[in-house]
């Protein structure tokens, strides 16, 4: 496994950032940055099973990846990283909204994320993924109906974070429509 600094951007009252350790932030549930991605062939998208060491929401099905950036480093910067960490794949994405959410992880870890949103199209039977198995336990495509079908039926099997996107952007696969609102409440869990 890669080791990573634990370091992370948390942000302040007054929208200034500052550096914070990753656990510290889940322990006391502090405002950080964070970028999710999602990689689309049509309306299908590819999702990833959280490895089970993870340290929250091991085993749980997640979209395609997500994370937070180091101190300092950009998103955009980030988004790809973690895509070719976690995936073994480096593809354009395209930056789409920023959201706050919060939600409960479970083991008395809180996400309280500002998010931003990434996506890249592919032709699925053209994309080879070398997942790492210390972040990643399993990779599947899926029509982001059925997504929605099996999260109403099965929501304990998917992150808080997949779910609070799939309640409040239920037509991710066509896009981030632009009157979407900037802050998520409320917790899913």
């Amino acid at each position: 496994m890669i080791e990573r600094p634990m370091v992370i951007p948390a942000v302040a009252a007054d929208g200034s950032l500052f550096p914070i350790e990753k656990l510290h932030a889940h322990i006391t549930g502090q405002l950080h940055l964070a970028i999710s991605v999602f990689v689309f062939d049509g309306d299908w998208v590819l999702l990833q099973r959280r490895a089970s060491g993870k340290y929250h929401c091991g085993g749980l099905w997640a979209n395609t990846c997500c994370s937070h950036p180091h101190w300092r480093e950009t998103v955009e910067a980030c988004a790809t990283r973690r895509l070719t960490e976690e995936l073994g794949v480096t593809l354009p994405l395209n930056r789409h909204l920023t959201v706050d959410y919060e939600a409960d992880v479970g083991g008395g870890l809180r996400e309280h994320e500002r998010v931003t949103l990434f996506s890249a199209s592919v032709d699925r039977n053209q994309m080879v993924l070398r997942p790492d198995p210390q972040e990643v336990a399993a990779t599947r495509w899926v029509r982001i109906n059925d997504l929605q079908r099996e999260v109403a039926q099965w929501p304990e099997h998917f992150t808080p974070w997949l779910r609070i996107y799939l309640l409040r952007f239920p037509d991710l696969a066509f896009g981030y429509p632009s009157d979407c609102p900037r802050q998520i409440a409320g917790d899913v869990r």
